[in-house]
């Protein structure tokens, strides 16, 4: 008898859960591409909580995702001006944030538009 006493006591000593440690946030992390209509293609990676990966400001583009909890079509756009040439990109996300799968796709008529249309998230 004493030995199931002991086994779900050693099992539950063994958690971190039985133990109170906080729960650990799920990961956020991304990647982005952008293409053009002749086929050009670049794209980078976004990891958040801590801010990592290949986006050349991801502190800048993890602050955005967490004032919109990671939904990409709620970021406000910045109030810059692009010129009007037309160079259309499309644009592609993919990935989870804090731990709940996430996509993206938008057009937008230059690169410069992506980026205002983003504050920047897509300035790649």
């Amino acid at each position: 008898m004493a030995f199931f006493l002991v086994e779900p006591i050693t099992a539950c000593a063994l958690t971190l859960a039985c133990l109170g440690a906080p729960a650990q946030p799920a990961g956020s992390s991304f990647e982005l591409r952008m293409e053009t209509v002749d086929g050009r293609a670049s794209s980078v990676s976004l990891q958040c909580q801590p801010a990592g990966g290949t986006h050349p400001d991801r502190a800048h583009a993890c602050a955005e995702l967490a004032a919109v909890n990671g939904d990409f079509e709620n970021i406000r756009s910045n109030p810059e001006a692009c010129t009007l040439i037309y160079q259309p990109v499309d644009v592609f996300v993919e990935g989870h944030w804090r731990g709940k799968p996430k996509t993206f796709t938008a057009s937008y008529g230059n690169p410069c538009l992506a980026s205002v249309s983003s504050n920047g998230i897509f300035d790649f």
